[in-house]
């Protein structure tokens, strides 16, 4: 189960990268049915790419943690989740927008509940982590910069 949620995290954040890189690119152009819209309107598009390139790198950092955060994991399926939420607000006000944007719709509304319930199954089935692994940022596994009492120690004192 572990094995498949690092697949799924890391997969979401590939996607996320690539779908940021392109709107990064391509500005108003990478928006399915979105005609000519103006400066304006691109460079938010471009802005908000950047921003979606940034959080698909925290899914593919989540996914190179060991054991998975199960708390990183959960926050970003919530984010996703509110990104869905705001499309189904567009489309109470404003109508069906292109068939593309439903697809990506269902698929943020439906693929964060599914990876918030795996991190919790990733919790459950017992995910360790390895000795000498850092498991959040700023923290220290044993042995990395602080020798316990069972390691020896590099520095010996003087016998007198």
């Amino acid at each position: 189960m572990a094995r498949v949620m690092r697949g799924m995290v890391l997969l979401t954040g590939i996607a996320c990268v690539g779908i940021g890189l392109a709107h990064l690119a391509l500005g108003i152009a990478s928006v399915p049915g979105e005609g000519a819209s103006g400066a304006t309107v691109d460079s938010r598009e471009r802005f908000y790419g950047a921003i979606f390139f940034g959080y698909g790198l925290a899914w593919v950092w989540a996914a190179r943690q060991v054991p998975v955060p199960a708390r990183v994991v959960r926050w970003l399926a919530g984010i996703l989740l509110l990104g869905g939420v705001g499309r189904l607000v567009s489309l109470a006000v404003y109508g069906a927008p292109h068939g593309f944007q439903l697809v990506l719709t269902a698929i943020e509304l439906l693929l964060p509940p599914v990876l918030w319930l795996m991190a919790g199954l990733g919790e459950k089935h017992g995910q360790h982590r390895s000795p000498g692994t850092a498991s959040s940022p700023g923290q220290c596994g044993r042995g990395l910069a602080h020798p316990g009492p069972a390691e020896p120690r590099l520095h010996q004192e003087p016998t007198r």
